[in-house]
């Protein structure tokens, strides 16, 4: 399948996931408050360690794999056979920790219960193979269907603060209903499990190796909220997580290219044809500084009213947190192109580990100095700072095998345009009200301004996709004729 139709594919998903929450967070936020929130924001993100030992790194080892071997189905299969089956295992090991860890717990007890099926959930997934053979159709069609049956779900079932346990609950068990539904029809993609050559172990040294930047990512992913609802209380935590919530949701539009991209330049990488990879990453690099500006400008612009028309006036708090911590979309998706896409496919593990481990040992030192002193606006600004050091990194780890003025070229167009329109767009932010068709015409204007402004000055992605265009139109014309 081409580049095209999946990040057609992914991004219809992730546009489909921004739809989602804009139904849900306004009711969960106003029926399980606050605390509600929190609660279940500070204990996901302690199952999230447990889902984390018991992956072991398969998500981005196994996509890798597949990708290399796809060529060759039997190879593959005995892989894919043997990935699983360490999977199973480092899973099982991973939930029987966290029964231990339950001994120990008497706050949120049963609420762990329920979280921790995602922990079960991890185990049936297998959407890293379909990754690996550029077939993200399935696991997009399988995301809607079981996103709208838990949307349907929460609303049937939660209806007070009470209800907190069912909600974890339906959250959780859509995770395992979704991961088991790519199992059917596996048969169309791998042979049957050949027992004799399953060797699930002697591919647990690679995974471990791509499990450490995990752990590091991981660290200043989650633990963000955990130190939240330890140092500040699990109402900050609430914040933050709805905060991130946001800006991830947005973001995730952005990275969807890095991930439709990621199997195409290991395959790319396994030919060796390293001109082609290369030339991916530098287009890569300017579609998603592109749009990750536009999206800085557009959602830091519109954030003090929109916090409070989406999630309620509990959390008007947010609006202030979600326009600085909007300042790491370039950011993520620079490190997310050049560490999880170039740094791993072309087998420089060793050098995305450094950088996801610096910014993790930021994230915590800044954590624990910041958020004492500003409470859940200190993680926000740790997060920040966390996400540029690792980007800042990654550039100097690869600049003798690249051009890095190539990486540069017209980004200051973006940026320059990206401030103006922010600051247009907050200023109206400020006069009009917090009103759905409000919020709405602030964001037409953002973009009809950013994409103005950056046509206006002939930024290089603008002059790609009017070419594209300009093509497909004489083509179609020709085809007429």
């Amino acid at each position: 399948m081409s580049v095209a139709k999946n990040y057609l594919y992914n991004v219809s998903y992730q546009i489909f996931t921004l739809i989602v929450p804009l139904v849900t967070t306004p009711y969960i936020t106003r029926v399980l408050g606050s605390n509600g929130v929190g609660a279940n924001a500070y204990t996901n993100s302690i199952i999230q360690y447990f889902i984390l030992f018991g992956s072991v790194g398969v998500s981005l080892y196994g996509n890798r794999s597949i990708a290399y071997q796809r060529d060759n189905k039997e190879q593959m299969s005995n892989t894919f056979w043997s990935v699983v089956t360490m999977r199973f295992i480092t899973i099982a090991l991973a939930y029987l920790a966290f029964l231990i860890f339950l001994l120990f717990t008497t706050k949120f007890r049963l609420i762990y219960i329920f979280q921790s099926i995602q922990i079960i959930a991890a185990a049936l997934d297998i959407s890293w193979l379909f990754m690996g053979l550029e077939d993200f159709r399935k696991t997009v069609l399988r995301n809607i269907v079981v996103k709208l049956i838990s949307t349907s779900m929460i609303f049937l079932c939660v209806h007070s603060k009470e209800d907190l346990g069912i909600y974890v609950f339906v959250l959780s068990a859509s995770i395992i209903l979704g991961n088991l539904s790519l199992w059917w029809g596996l048969k169309a993609y791998v042979n049957k499990p050949n027992l004799r050559k399953i060797r699930p172990f002697i591919h647990l040294r690679e995974s471990i190796v791509l499990f450490i930047p995990q752990i590091s990512m991981q660290i200043y992913l989650v633990l963000n909220k955990t130190m939240l609802g330890n140092m500040d209380g699990v109402v900050s935590a609430g914040y933050y997580e709805n905060s991130d919530k946001i800006v991830k949701m947005l973001l995730a539009v952005v990275t969807s290219i890095a991930t439709v991209m990621l199997p195409r330049m290991a395959n790319t990488y396994a030919r060796r044809d390293f001109k082609k990879l290369n030339q991916y990453l530098y287009s890569t690099i300017d579609f998603v500084t592109y749009t990750s500006v536009l999206m800085v400008a557009g959602i830091a612009g519109v954030s003090p009213k929109f916090a409070v028309w989406f999630m309620g006036s509990d959390f008007a708090i947010t609006g202030g947190l979600i326009a600085v911590l909007s300042l790491v979309c370039p950011a993520i998706a620079w490190s997310t192109v050049i560490g999880s896409q170039y740094l791993v496919t072309t087998n420089q593990t060793n050098k995305f580990t450094f950088a996801v481990t610096f910014g993790a040992v930021l994230n915590l030192v800044s954590n624990l100095l910041l958020i004492p002193l500003f409470g859940v606006m200190g993680a926000v600004i740790s997060t920040v700072l966390s996400e540029f050091a690792i980007t800042l990194i990654d550039i100097l780890l690869i600049r003798r095998q690249i051009n890095v003025q190539r990486l540069f070229t017209d980004k200051w167009k973006c940026v320059l345009i990206g401030v103006v329109t922010f600051a247009l767009v907050r200023k109206l932010n400020d006069m009009w009200a917090g009103t759905f068709a409000c919020l709405f015409v602030e964001v037409v204007f953002a973009a009809g301004m950013y994409l103005i402004g950056t046509t206006l000055l002939r930024d290089k992605v603008v002059i790609m996709a009017l070419s594209v265009l300009r093509n497909k139109v004489r083509s179609r014309q020709s085809n007429e004729k």
